[in-house]
Formats: C-alpha cells, sequence, structure tokens
C-alpha cells in the first residue's frame, strides 16, 4: 500500500513539473505592448493597475513578460489603450512558423 502511495506521489510530482516548465516555456514567446501603450497614453503602472482592478506588480510583471494575464485582464487593458488585445498581447513569430 505505501508503495502505491509513493507511486502516486511521484507520478503528481512528476505532472506538476513538466506542466511548470511549459507555463514558463510558453510565456517566453508571449510578447506586449502594454509598457509602450502605457507610455504613449502617459499613464504609470499604478494608474492602470487602478483602472483594470489589478495591483501595480501584476502590471510589471505583465509587462517583463513574467506573468500571463487572464483573458478578463487583457480584454480590460485593450479597453483602457482603445484598442483589440491582439494589438497588445502576441506570439513570437517562431512559435507560429512551427521554427
Amino acid at each position: 500500500m505505501i508503495i502505491y502511495i509513493l507511486y502516486i506521489i511521484i507520478y503528481i510530482m512528476q505532472y506538476i513539473i513538466y506542466n511548470s516548465n511549459m507555463e514558463v516555456e510558453s510565456l517566453s514567446n508571449l510578447v506586449n505592448r502594454v509598457r509602450e501603450l502605457r507610455a504613449r497614453d502617459r499613464l504609470s503602472q499604478e494608474e492602470l493597475a487602478k483602472r483594470i482592478g489589478a495591483s501595480r506588480q501584476t502590471i510589471a510583471l505583465i509587462e517583463r513578460g513574467d506573468y500571463s494575464p487572464s483573458v478578463l485582464l487583457a480584454l480590460k487593458i485593450a479597453a483602457v489603450f482603445a484598442v483589440q488585445v491582439e494589438d497588445i498581447f502576441s506570439i513570437q513569430d517562431e512559435l507560429i512558423r512551427g521554427v
């Protein structure tokens, strides 16, 4: 019984490690123009965060590419800048081409 439980724990840990590596890889291919658009509209990270109901730290993480926003948050950001989500967030070309 104990061996079976250990097997399940190891399986779950491998699953978590594999999926967390996949997310890091996919985030490195996501690019955004949040900082550029913020500068265009002369908004601070704090001001943008207040308008979309997020924290300043979340905006900083998004701009650095360390956080992928939810669909709802991406839509709110797009609404603030009066652009389409695709005008802010995109996937790097090499991922699309399969290189």
